[in-house]
């Protein structure tokens, strides 16, 4: 039988691993389950991700990207007269609206580095790179710090189920950057 060419089949295995762990949590997600989700063969997952901690890699990676597509389309940090409290807030705002279930799948991947030394290092270009962006309108340590409230935040509206109140993470945010300049 001749191998059928599918250049996308990768990409639906990920896409297929994401809706798993949407569904399931990462305790639901396997081989197995990824196969059937994207309508593939179960040796199609395993030839393109030899391990499930490669698939939830991929899985992690592809979730960032869709937090730095809400950074990229804004825009705000191009103009240093942005005022960079309520740019961060906003971009809080528009990655917490409506379903959540993309945003909770991307931190139950995140903090799923504590348990998978697999996962770390993507865990952690994330908070890099958007220290890295920040760092283009504030120093290194305040980038970094922003990043951590930027994330205590999130996981608090996730946690409790909260409305996300962009009006007090713009306020918790300009006193950080209050803070640094002394």
């Amino acid at each position: 039988m001749a191998r059928r060419h599918d250049p996308e089949r990768r990409q639906r295995i990920i896409d297929a691993a994401i809706r798993v762990v949407g569904a399931k949590g990462i305790a639901g997600l396997s081989h197995r389950s990824a196969a059937a989700e994207a309508d593939v063969p179960l040796g199609s997952t395993t030839y393109h991700f030899k391990t499930l901690d490669e698939l939830l890699v991929a899985a992690l990676r592809q979730a960032n990207e869709g937090f730095a597509k809400v950074i990229a389309s804004r825009g705000g940090l191009e103009d240093p007269r942005t005022d960079l409290a309520a740019e961060l807030a906003g971009w809080m705002g528009e990655w917490l609206a409506g379903d959540r279930t993309g945003v909770e799948l991307e931190y139950e991947l995140y903090l799923a580095a504590l348990r998978r030394p697999a996962l770390r290092s993507v865990a952690a270009e994330w908070a890099a790179g958007v220290a890295e962006l920040l760092s283009r309108r504030t120093d290194r340590a305040t980038a970094r710090a922003l990043v951590a409230v930027v994330d205590g935040i999130c996981l608090q509206v996730l946690l409790t189920g909260a409305p996300y109140d962009e009006e007090y993470a713009r306020e918790v945010l300009a006193r950080v950057l209050a803070g640094a300049r002394g």
